[in-house]
């Protein structure tokens, strides 16, 4: 499961991950280090104003500052310890002076200007069952950030060819697709995950936009093979992980 993995990936430290060019602390984080946002950064689209909702520990976004050299990056978290946490990451690597993160929800954020790119990896439990830590049940459920809220201030904030990039379930592609159709937003981009062959698909990751360009035929692809990372997992983070 992809979950499983997630636990493999950080369980070496729980207080951090090194990765080739920063280290990510996450101790005083709700959500830690894990695959869904190790392949978000690793995937998604940018530009030279990039912005990261629900940064948490900061990992998207230095992700991001790294493959796209020119960029400044802004990430926005609702939770004050873990944005806290995330400005000292920020700051102890080489890319501090191209983010700035702010403790603000995306309700709150305002900008002097648009966005090339904007990542999320957004809360998705709709309907599981609530967990006893605060923090966390609001880093897990849709509540605090529901898909309609994130798609409408996308929306405003892109420029004209910008693009949002989402990892979430691969069951939440109809809910999706109804909520960019509301928001006058096109999914141009779609890469469904799975672990194993004989296994539906876990994840998926989406690239929307403002206005429909010729949108690709989704593909599907593998963490797993054989019980070790895919090639095409390795091939895809291997400017991150030692």
């Amino acid at each position: 499961r992809v979950a499983s993995l997630e636990h493999k990936e950080y369980k070496a430290s729980m207080s951090g991950f090194t990765f080739k060019q920063f280290t990510i602390k996450h101790d005083r984080c709700a959500m830690k280090v894990g695959t869904d946002g190790v392949l978000l950064g690793a995937w998604a689209q940018g530009g030279k104003r990039i912005l990261d909702i629900g940064t948490g520990s900061g990992l998207i976004a230095l992700m991001m500052a790294q493959r796209f050299p020119e960029a400044h990056v802004t990430g926005i978290e609702i939770d004050e310890s873990a944005a806290t946490q995330a400005k000292e990451n920020a700051a102890s690597s080489i890319y501090g002076n191209r983010i700035d993160i702010q403790n603000i929800s995306l309700q709150e954020f305002h900008t002097s200007g648009l966005f090339d790119s904007i990542t999320c990896n957004p809360p998705f439990f709709e309907e599981s069952l609530r967990c006893p830590d605060i923090k966390r049940d609001t880093a897990r459920h849709t509540e605090s950030l529901p898909y309609s809220t994130l798609l409408e201030h996308s929306h405003k904030l892109l420029t004209p060819d910008g693009t949002l990039n989402l990892i979430l379930p691969a069951s939440a592609l109809p809910r999706i697709e109804y909520e960019c159709a509301f928001a006058s937003m096109f999914i141009i981009r779609k890469v469904f995950i799975r672990t194993t062959d004989s296994k539906p698909p876990k994840r998926m990751l989406l690239s929307i936009s403002n206005k429909p360009t010729c949108q690709e035929e989704p593909i599907t692809v593998h963490l797993m093979d054989g019980g070790n990372r895919s090639e095409w997992y390795n091939r895809l983070t291997s400017e991150f992980y030692l």
